[in-house]
């Protein structure tokens, strides 16, 4: 039986369905779960809680005998656009803020699943959504989906983007998009490898949870065997430059330009843009 979300001004620690945050939907399909991230005022922007949420949701499934995959999605046209950087803590149940890094998000999480993970892109899908997008079992996106890694336009040096995504989609379209912060749409991302399934926003979800249900009929040894393999084929991040990198001043330029929606101040005047970067 699913936990009741409690009041948003009481927040406490995940335990059984529920994932910690009001803004993290943890629903039963029968043996599928699907997490709906629903923060919509905020446009699905990821506090701590909600990161830590959705590793744990990974972690719950897995551990849970009659939980055999699990699905992440979005509302509306939102999937995942990264995290908040605006620092709202509204959620917050524990300092999790310091532990963002590597201890509370659910990337490395998603791609060691003991369970298969899906992801039903409905929307804008950036940053750590794009890596939970990227690093999930199988991909779907529906048609009118965008993807960006703008990280580095946010004085962010992303080791995890950087180790990863030159395999995924290839050297020269990795630098594509972490050195320029570019959006691709659906198509693309389909023809690059970031996906590999494209349906109309009406189905997205239903496409996903029969994939989920495709993945979950294989043999569990077998299933875990051959994902092992594969994640080998990814080169380990170097997390010691991206500690420093997020400790550094060029991140809090970058947050600061971003809520007061401006050019950060290493953009030379002649190449400042209106709005955020």
């Amino acid at each position: 039986m699913t936990d009741q979300a409690p009041p948003s001004t009481a927040p406490r620690p995940p335990g059984g369905d529920w994932l910690g945050t009001p803004f993290l939907r943890f629903e039963r399909r029968g043996s599928i779960a699907v997490v709906t991230v629903d923060r919509r005022h905020r446009r699905n922007a990821m506090t701590p809680a909600m990161y830590y949420g959705a590793r744990y949701a990974v972690e719950h499934v897995g551990r849970t005998a009659e939980l055999a995959a699990l699905v992440f999605t979005g509302t509306d046209d939102v999937f995942i656009p990264g995290g908040d950087l605006g620092g709202d803590k509204e959620d917050a149940w524990a300092d999790l803020e310091h532990l963002l890094h590597y201890d509370v998000v659910p990337f490395d999480t998603v791609r060691n699943s003991a369970k298969p993970v899906v992801s039903a892109v409905n929307g804008i899908c950036q940053g750590g959504g794009l890596l939970i997008a990227m690093l999930s079992d199988v991909a779907v996106a529906s048609t009118d989906a965008t993807f960006r890694a703008p990280e580095v336009l946010r004085g962010i040096a992303d080791t995890g983007y950087a180790a990863f995504l030159p395999t995924q989609i290839g050297i020269a379209r990795a630098r594509d998009m972490l050195l320029t912060g570019r959006t691709i749409d659906a198509a693309t991302a389909l023809d690059w490898g970031l996906v590999t399934r494209v349906v109309d926003r009406a189905v997205v979800l239903d496409e996903a949870i029969e994939v989920a249900k495709q993945l979950a009929r294989g043999g569990p040894s077998a299933y875990r065997v051959v994902k092992r393999e594969i994640n080998r084929q990814y080169p380990g991040q170097d997390r010691v430059s991206m500690t420093d990198s997020l400790n550094g001043p060029e991140p809090v330029e970058g947050f600061h330009a971003f809520r007061e929606r401006r050019s950060p101040s290493w953009v030379p005047h002649d190449l400042r843009v209106d709005g955020r970067l």
